[in-house]
């Protein structure tokens, strides 16, 4: 099941947001949670593919939500370490 832009966009933003309360204080601001959010979700698309199971474009609306968040959670850590925030990612 292919998503239309529009979708992307929507699943983007609750990725980003969902990733913002999982990391605890670790929010960039609404478009940059939306952009972690889209970016998270090639990353978790990437993984997921790997491990067999297909990307968030291959699923539901709700699956894709969350392959995406998996995906915005490892950006968001991996940004952390980058740029030495020190916050507890759970």
């Amino acid at each position: 099941m292919a998503h239309s832009i529009l979708g992307w966009i929507i699943i983007g933003i609750v990725a980003g947001w969902l990733t913002g309360k999982i990391m605890k204080g670790s929010g960039f601001g609404w478009l940059m949670d939306m952009v972690i959010g889209l970016i998270g979700a090639v990353i978790g698309g990437a993984i997921f593919n790997a491990l067999g199971y297909g990307g968030p474009g291959e699923h539901g609306l709700i699956v894709s939500i969350l392959i995406s968040t998996i995906g915005a959670v490892i950006l968001t850590f991996l940004i952390h370490l980058i740029t030495g925030r020190r916050k507890s990612p759970l």
